[in-house]
């Protein structure tokens, strides 16, 4: 089977050859554009796991990975680097087909910004001191930065590809190994991204690519031969791999769930701000983005023409088939992705929030799972759909009195995972950003930078990826003193 560009496969990427799953279970992908089956793969099983495992050990202490210096390790990623982005509008094209991404967010935020990361750690990996001698007070000390061993990266649906490579490019600069787990709902993509890996020389067994659900992901997580687990995913399952990783003193990545607040400051430009924000940081990829800013905060003068500003660009939106480059609204991932969604509306609604508009199943859209964008006004911050992660094109705008109410409504939340400030005056942006208890905050803009750390504080996650501090979680500390 072959549509729009994506196909059946039969087999695993398991040290480094294309074998058959030790089950038989399959995953069936379906189009959440058409809800057809557009291809199936190997659902892998707790046998295939154990064998991905071993050939990551096998990698890490033996064969021409385990001797490579950091050099030769940069420079296999940069010949990665080049056959990953040979394959850049298949695989843009492929994920769009799998999860619902409209086509433009995924070749600008799926792929483009997954290179942008491998491209960032191939070069830390020149440079980055994984030695150093120190002179103590009593001996010399060689100060080694180590791999952490074998890791398990447990990748999610809504950018499968760029969260992927948060966990594969940080693994490859450390020296370690790494046994990739997609999500069922998006496993084509990872196909191509183990092709590209074949392609560029990587060492067997070095990456290892088996998708599955969640039971098996849990064999993943508690599996001895695992030293660290890289997860990214929902607060509650968060949590659960959290204890298993506790139980065994297992290293642990988490980055989680999010409720982000962008703060438009009285100054800002309404119009302008409102067209740059929605679809970069509000309601990009439909709104199933952990770092979506989904609360609007604006004063209570500026509020109505809030609400008429959001509006008039939500009524303008195009909704429909997201291979289209100019669709900004594509369907959610699942039919129970969908249910969720239109369950938090019915509850916005009830809670007395005000549906301005959106709230429905788009006009003439047959098939597919779709939700119009959602605009709520008149939303107080204790309402649920201020409080929790709806993961769809909902948005909840909030009146605040002054710029101290402003970030004490954005800090009131569990989460603290993004946020963004709206404002002409670069030094009352920069005192708002610093005061907002959030791992990532932006000024005027959105980004996920690959040269900073990414991570949450309180419920958002534990740990970070990207930057240096990205590559250290990858790594164990070793002191060798030299009398």
């Amino acid at each position: 089977m072959s549509i729009n560009g994506v196909q059946d496969r039969d087999t695993l990427w398991i040290g480094g050859e294309w074998v058959p799953s030790e089950g038989n279970e399959t995953i069936e992908v379906i189009s959440p554009h058409t809800e057809e089956v557009i291809a199936t793969v190997p659902h892998a099983s707790e046998a295939d796991i154990d064998k991905a495992v071993a050939a990551a050990n096998q990698a890490l202490t033996a064969g021409p990975w385990a001797a490579m210096a950091p050099a030769e390790r940069a420079d296999l990623m940069a010949a990665f680097m080049g056959t990953l982005a040979a394959k850049s509008d298949d695989l843009a094209q492929t994920i769009t087909a799998e999860n619902g991404s409209p086509l433009m967010f995924s070749h600008l935020g799926q792929v483009g910004a997954t290179l942008m990361v491998l491209d960032y750690f191939t070069n830390l990996t020149r440079e980055f001191p994984f030695e150093e001698e120190r002179q103590g007070m009593l001996a010399s000390v060689i100060v080694r930065r180590e791999p952490v061993g074998v890791v398990g990266g447990i990748v999610p649906w809504n950018v499968p590809l760029f969260v992927g490579m948060l966990k594969l490019a940080p693994a490859l600069a450390s020296g370690s190994t790494i046994v990739l787990k997609p999500s069922p709902e998006t496993p084509l993509d990872s196909y191509l991204l183990a092709e590209a890996l074949e392609e560029a020389g990587i060492p067997k067994g070095v990456v290892n690519i088996v998708a599955a659900g969640r039971e098996v992901g849990e064999h993943l997580v508690r599996h001895p031969g695992v030293d660290k687990i890289a997860f990214t995913g929902s607060t509650t399952a968060g949590r659960h791999i959290a204890s298993i990783c506790g139980q065994q003193l297992k290293r642990c990545t988490l980055e989680l769930g999010g409720k982000s607040a962008a703060i438009i400051l009285d100054d800002a430009d309404l119009d302008a701000t409102l067209d740059q924000m929605l679809g970069m940081s509000a309601l990009m990829n439909n709104g199933q983005a952990c770092v979506a800013q989904t609360r609007i905060l604006a004063s209570r003068e500026r509020y109505p023409d809030l609400i008429d500003g959001i509006a008039r660009r939500i009524e303008a939106m195009k909704v429909g088939d997201p291979a289209e480059l100019d669709t900004e609204i594509g369907p959610l991932v699942a039919e129970r992705q969908r249910d969720r969604v239109e369950k938090y509306i019915v509850q916005g609604q009830e809670e007395g929030a005000e549906l301005v508009i959106g709230g429905g199943r788009p006009a003439g859209q047959d098939t597919g799972w779709y939700v119009e964008p959602t605009l709520f006004a008149k939303v107080t911050n204790d309402m649920r759909i201020a409080q929790e992660e709806i993961f769809g094109p909902v948005l909840a705008a909030i009146a605040f009195d002054d710029v101290d109410d402003a970030v004490a409504i954005a800090n009131d939340t569990t989460y603290g995972l993004s946020g963004s400030v709206w404002t002409t005056d670069a030094e009352v942006g920069l005192d708002v950003a610093r005061r907002v208890r959030t791992g990532n905050m932006n000024i005027n803009g959105f980004m996920i930078e690959p040269c900073a750390p990414f991570g949450g504080f309180k419920e958002s996650g534990v740990g970070r990826e990207g930057g240096p501090e990205g590559l250290a979680a990858y790594l164990e500390d070793k002191a060798i003193n030299r009398f």
